[in-house]
């Protein structure tokens, strides 16, 4: 893919990310309407986390829609629609999603209300496969890093805030003492949302990002080892890091899915109490890739030291400042300042290696799942929260590796592994089905075995490129979904 332009076009670029808010947004939101619609349907665990299979099992259907459609006009659906249309028909589709929740809550119908979450999921996945490639197209190709960093930066702005601003909606204030979660307060933001869609639809139409979609030409022949080969599933870095995203998306929705019934339950918690500590375990999410996306700028190294400690408290501190707007008392979450420093340790251990990083990260991750499982009270909420934190690179660790070496067929791939994101909702669903026949704080076994997985993968990956002469410290990692 050659891009058209020498310098970034941040009139391109602005519009652009806000997509990648949107996809925070929504699914942190998630979170928070999970308990809501648990006590206004008088859903078990179990059956809340449909909410969480719908959503993300959109983003499978949704490629599989993709993918049927191109092979019936035997060219890429993109290609032949181009890139700024493509963004606009998912920020539709999208909108169509959110325009069901008002006769779902009319109607307290739950079906409803996850059949809406299911058209947003739709034209997420379609925004997803577009929007990644266009955020490096809108500039030189030497920076594209740095802009997909800055869009996941986006992204988990979304993620930190999106809890709190639906919380405000359906309970009202911190101060306000609202303890009903009301069904018919739902519909309103999500109105708005859809709103929101709509607007940054024609924004880009009228924007001046390219409406035709530029070929990727090169690297067609069969000059590179592996490029005879005639399907992406026939690379093992692949097909085992497609099982890597599924889990990996699996034990980053499931964890924070899962949390707001084991803190309600177990500790006694309101649920609309429970809102801060969803935005943290986001936050947490957005503090390990601002410390991650330190790599991808040139700076001295001296200066990259200091970037390391400044970067994930900066990112503290947004997380902080948005819940002091919102009232929260913040005088428990200030302990989370120390530990942030493991995850600090983890990423300089890593030393950039996707491969060491994905190990570290999943020991790291395996670690604070056990502590929360034996442990209680705040010690295990700040526990499973800092899950967060190891998960926040793990999604580029794992499509680099998995796409490394693909040549050709690295389209291909990249399609196949965003189908994986519906792990979000399977695994949800597979520990809450496991906290109904035993107990919420022992379901926390299913992040566990995921997490033990990612470090097995992160060792065998190593091995599989090595042989294919892929040096592992020359291998990039790419953004966060």
């Amino acid at each position: 893919m050659s891009n058209y332009s020498k310098q970034t076009n941040w009139a391109q670029f602005i519009p652009l990310v806000t997509v990648f808010f949107f996809w925070g947004f929504v699914a942190a939101s998630n979170d928070i309407l999970i308990p809501v619609f648990q006590k206004a349907f008088n859903l078990s665990q179990t059956e809340s986390m449909l909410v969480q299979i719908c959503f993300y099992v959109a983003y499978t259907v949704g490629s599989l829609i993709y993918m049927i459609i191109s092979k019936s006009l035997k060219q890429d659906l993109i290609n032949k629609i181009g890139y700024k249309n493509g963004l606009i028909v998912g920020l539709l589709i999208s909108a169509m999603g959110t325009l069901l929740f008002y006769p779902a809550a009319n109607m307290h119908s739950f079906p409803l209300m996850i059949s809406g979450l299911f058209i947003v999921g739709l034209g997420f996945s379609l925004q997803q496969i577009v929007a990644n490639p266009l955020a490096i197209e809108v500039g030189p190709t030497e920076t594209g890093s740095q802009r997909l960093t800055m869009a996941g930066g986006i992204n988990n702005l979304g993620t930190t805030i999106g809890p709190l601003i639906v919380a405000f909606a359906i309970f009202g204030s911190a101060s306000a003492g609202n303890t009903e979660a009301s069904i018919e307060s739902v519909k309103i933001p999500y109105l708005i949302l859809g709103a929101a869609f709509v607007l940054v639809a024609l924004m880009l139409k009228f924007s001046s990002l390219p409406a035709v979609t530029p070929t990727n030409t090169e690297n067609t022949d069969d000059s590179t080892p592996g490029e005879h080969r005639k399907s992406a599933f026939q690379y093992p870095q692949l097909v085992m890091g497609m099982i890597a995203i599924f889990v990996y998306v699996g034990v980053e929705v499931s964890t924070a899915s899962n949390l707001p019934a084991y803190m309600e339950k177990n500790l006694g918690f309101e649920t609309k109490d429970v809102a801060p500590y969803i935005s943290l375990y986001w936050a947490s999410l957005m503090i390990g890739r601002w410390t991650g996306a330190v790599e991808a700028f040139d700076v001295n190294a001296g200066f990259k030291k200091i970037l390391r400690f400044l970067a994930p408290y900066l990112a503290f501190g947004v997380f902080l400042l948005v819940n002091a707007i919102a009232k929260h008392d913040l005088s428990p979450f200030y302990v989370y300042g120390f530990i942030i420093i493991a995850m600090i340790i983890c990423d300089i251990l890593s030393k950039g290696n996707p491969a060491r990083m994905l190990l570290i990260f999943s020991l790291a991750g395996i670690t604070a799942l056990l502590i929360g499982m034996f442990t209680t009270g705040m010690v295990s909420v700040y526990a499973f929260t800092s899950v967060g934190l190891f998960c926040s690179t793990l999604w580029p660790c794992i499509f680099a590796l998995a796409i490394n070496g693909l040549g050709k067929h690295t389209n291909q791939g990249s399609g196949l592994l965003i189908m994986m994101i519906m792990g979000g909702g399977i695994v949800s669903i597979i520990q809450g089905y496991i906290a109904d026949i035993t107990n919420i704080h022992f379901s926390y076994i299913v992040g566990v075995i995921c997490f033990a997985y990612l470090a097995f993968y992160a060792i065998r990956v190593s091995g599989i490129l090595k042989a294919q002469g892929i040096d592992l410290d020359k291998v990039s990692k790419g953004n966060g979904h």
